[in-house]
């Protein structure tokens, strides 16, 4: 069924990629986006075909504006990085949890069906248990990890009071194109195709022996679209895990990284970061009997692709793309 569909954060990487994914599946497509850390030009060639509203979700004035005649809500928007909210926890918290309520309660006064919330796997903290269930006890250990937990439950409990429809996502690690390798916030697998196409060295806190479930994005709009589509009483209320259900070192990932780019990759080692986990795995059983989810793209794949990418898009790595 065709849906009038709210993208927020749709400027952003994981969001331009949803924008386009529902708009080749035929859904009428509204995105609402400040440009904080989303970039105008990830939307260029879709600009025409979507209702884009230059605003922040932290205003519920901006919030009852943009859920006005939506069917389903997908929340991507978000200040990302656990190092930015060590350094500014209360803009984190503003940004991730206020503006999702905000955005909650715009959709249960506007009618909206179902609500799908990007949630991330950082909300499991440290714990040595692998790979990681939903049952689990989350021990979030930075202030970006409690706060996309705190807007999780926000979401789930709106669900579970039967105020609107819910599901939480919680995503680890995800890569891809238009994933911004610039700035102190960077992700890891962006500045190691930077450090590829730039000839520079990739620096790696801590030993590198650290392991992560990298999930290419492909892979979490398929579990997007499902979290929207499932019937209520089959997916509303539920956490998911959207990951591969594998894990990789980071200097297994740069190795990967050298065999696909034919090139050399001078890795520099600095402190571990406070906050940052050592280890990390999805269990997608309940993806699977929930959502129907299953990774189509491997790391190696995802990978591939994104060297495609950035061979054939050199600039994305030199400077950040103007708003």
């Amino acid at each position: 069924m065709k849906s009038r569909v709210l993208v927020t954060g749709g400027a952003g990487f994981i969001g331009s990629h949803l924008v386009r994914r529902l708009l080749e599946e035929g859904h009428a497509v509204r995105v609402v986006d400040n440009l904080a850390t989303g970039f105008r030009n990830n939307l260029e060639e879709v600009l025409e075909r979507i209702d884009f509203i230059e605003g922040d979700v932290c205003d519920p004035y901006v919030c009852t504006d943009a859920v006005y005649g939506v069917d389903v809500v997908f929340h991507v928007a978000a200040l990302p990085s656990v190092p930015r909210s060590m350094a500014d926890p209360v803009g984190t918290h503003n940004t991730n949890v206020n503006a999702t309520l905000n955005l909650l309660e715009s959709s249960r006064r506007g009618g909206v069906r179902r609500f799908v919330y990007s949630s991330s796997s950082s909300a499991y903290g440290d714990t040595p248990v692998l790979p990681k269930v939903e049952s689990m006890e989350p021990l979030p250990r930075s202030p970006y990890a409690a706060a996309k937990l705190s807007g999780e439950l926000y979401s789930l409990a709106y669900a579970r009071a039967g105020l609107l429809e819910a599901v939480a996502l919680r995503y680890f690690n995800v890569f891809g194109p238009r994933q911004d390798p610039n700035g102190p916030y960077a992700a890891v697998v962006p500045l190691i195709f930077r450090a590829v196409l730039m000839d520079v060295p990739i620096t790696i806190y801590g030993d590198g022996l650290q392991t992560r479930d990298f999930t290419y994005v492909d892979n979490v709009i398929d579990a997007n679209l499902l979290a929207s589509s499932q019937p209520a009483g089959k997916a509303s209320g539920h956490v998911v895990n959207v990951g591969t259900g594998n894990r990789i070192t980071l200097l297994d990932l740069v190795t990967l990284a050298e065999e696909i780019s034919g090139r050399r990759i001078t890795v520099r080692h600095l402190p571990e970061r406070a906050g940052d986990i050592r280890d990390s795995q999805a269990d997608l059983d309940r993806a699977r009997a929930v959502l129907g989810y299953q990774p189509q793209v491997s790391v190696r794949d995802g990978l591939e692709r994104l060297w495609h990418w950035y061979s054939a898009n050199p600039s994305a790595v030199i400077a950040a793309s103007p708003g």
